[in-house]
């Protein structure tokens, strides 16, 4: 099954070195049957980008949270802010998004339509694409990120503040295009 793992730029670079990481709480979004039965129209393709773009929104929580949770051990504080230390060098956060096929997976119909838990650890065989915020992404990507709990509590002003983020598409990468991705960020 095609996944869409959230993720960040230091879980990426956790990935390319370690030849493979475990997302947090092994979450990750993909077509599902409940994600069809929620649209009443719409191919596979059409769905795929729903899932995508859940990935995507999940990935503005990592980056908010990338400084206060350290992704190698699944929870313990980071000795350093990630976020803050990008923010500084004059690079704002970026969302990422990996395709990734994996089988099995498990099915979670009670988090949301489009969420699954991988089986283990993600490992770079598995990985279809990446996708990535493009430069012009990050001031709407900051602001998101700081909007991101309001959003989700009802705020209509900060859901507009995520839907400027959101109209960035994400870029495609291939796996073999990540290390120099990296290299250039």
């Amino acid at each position: 099954m095609r996944v869409f793992v959230p993720a960040t730029t230091t879980m990426l670079r956790a990935l390319i070195d370690d030849g493979e990481f475990s997302p947090i709480s092994r979450t990750a979004f993909a077509v599902t049957p409940t994600l069809r039965e929620a649209y009443s129209s719409g191919d596979d393709d059409e769905l795929a980008d729903v899932a995508l773009r859940e990935a995507a929104r999940a990935s503005l929580r990592l980056l908010g949270g990338e400084g206060e949770v350290d992704e190698t051990d699944g929870g313990a504080d980071a000795d350093v802010d990630a976020a803050a230390a990008a923010t500084a060098a004059g690079s704002a956060p970026r969302r990422v998004v990996i395709a990734a096929d994996v089988d099995p997976v498990t099915l979670r119909p009670d988090l949301d339509d489009a969420v699954v838990r991988l089986p283990q650890p993600l490992s770079l065989r598995q990985v279809a694409s990446v996708h990535v915020d493009l430069a012009e992404a990050e001031p709407a990507v900051r602001a998101a990120v700081e909007a991101i709990d309001a959003a989700d509590l009802g705020d209509v002003d900060a859901e507009f503040v995520l839907g400027d983020a959101e109209d960035h598409d994400l870029a495609w990468y291939a796996p073999q295009e990540i290390p120099f991705l990296l290299d250039l960020m």
